[in-house]
């Protein structure tokens, strides 16, 4: 499978990220660790998470993701032959931000969790304008220079944070961030595409969108409200789509998979990878057989008139 690289950093990935927020929620142990194997065995050997993933779960703290990977890796080896991607800055019961001092009690948490001694991509989840980017910025070159990290990335950033932040590296002489991991998808495409997409562009930044299938909604999946009972973990997050360009999005997709033979997920998830802007959109999947899908998206071409077709649809 062909290999995409990360911005402007040595890290190369494939056209599709695994999403690992289902891991100990959606999917447990046990499945997760047959969807790895399928997902890695396929050549997807790029896998995001986050430290508090997955703790909005009863019972759980934050972690149950990171541990399974890390509990994965134990028992298959492999490990140089993976991109391990995690976040840090969402809440967890014992803290939050991109202080020096959290990202550090962090950092090793989530290594101790992931199981290895290096995070390739090791992600800002969101902007944290209580800290100096200055700060959060210098974590992350003690970290580099430790050999803890990689590389550096953010997320949910919004453009004018995400230019400071660039700016602020290169004027004090520390590690810029590489990627965005913004929210974009068919349905979601304002948020990233009015300012965030000219600046990465600009800086020449990798791009892995989430929620690229709108939590399932742009599979097809889910066509009514009598629908929306079809997933507990996914019903509610795509009800807003039920209404407005949904519909007419869903139409085209329909069309699109039609003449490609193949389904509207990949066919959402090819629009997104012929985006110039875009490195490597991440999606995930809670049984095994989903990841046909997704690994069959890789290597869907679209034409340019279809492309143009889901624009107008989802514009």
């Amino acid at each position: 499978m062909e290999k995409r690289q990360l911005g402007q950093s040595p890290i190369a990935i494939p056209p599709l990220v695994f999403g690992g927020n289902v891991f100990g929620w959606s999917a447990d142990a046990a499945t997760s660790f047959k969807l790895l194997d399928a997902v890695v065995d396929a050549g997807l050997t790029a896998i995001d998470t986050a430290d508090m993933y997955s703790v909005w779960a009863p019972g759980h703290k934050g972690g149950e993701s990171e541990t399974i990977i890390g509990d994965w890796l134990a028992s298959r080896g492999g490990r140089d032959r993976l991109v391990i991607m995690t976040k840090v800055g969402m809440d967890m019961p014992d803290g939050k931000g991109l202080s020096a001092a959290w990202i550090k009690t962090s950092v090793d948490r989530s290594l101790k969790r992931l199981r290895t001694d290096v995070i390739d991509l090791y992600q800002s989840h969101k902007d944290d304008e209580t800290t100096p980017l200055e700060e959060t910025l210098g974590a992350y070159a003690d970290l580099i220079k430790a050999g803890k990290v990689r590389a550096i990335g953010a997320s949910n950033y919004t453009a004018p944070r995400l230019r400071e932040a660039l700016a602020v590296a290169e004027a004090h002489g520390l590690p810029r961030y590489v990627s965005l991991q913004p929210h974009y998808n068919l349905v979601e495409r304002p948020l990233f595409e009015d300012a965030l997409e000219a600046v990465c562009l600009e800086a020449h930044l990798g791009v892995i969108p989430y929620w690229s299938l709108a939590s399932g909604f742009l599979t097809g999946k889910y066509r009514s409200e009598a629908d929306l009972g079809k997933s507990a973990a996914r019903g509610q997050g795509v009800a807003k789509y039920l209404g407005g360009q949904g519909p007419k999005v869903l139409a085209a997709l329909d069309a699109v998979a039609a003449e490609t033979r193949s389904t509207p997920a990949q066919a959402a998830l090819a629009w997104l990878m012929a985006r110039p802007s875009i490195t490597a959109p991440i999606a995930s999947a809670s049984r095994v057989e989903q990841i046909e899908d997704l690994v069959k998206a890789c290597s869907l071409s679209l034409s340019q008139a279809q492309i143009a077709a889901l624009d107008a649809a989802s514009a």
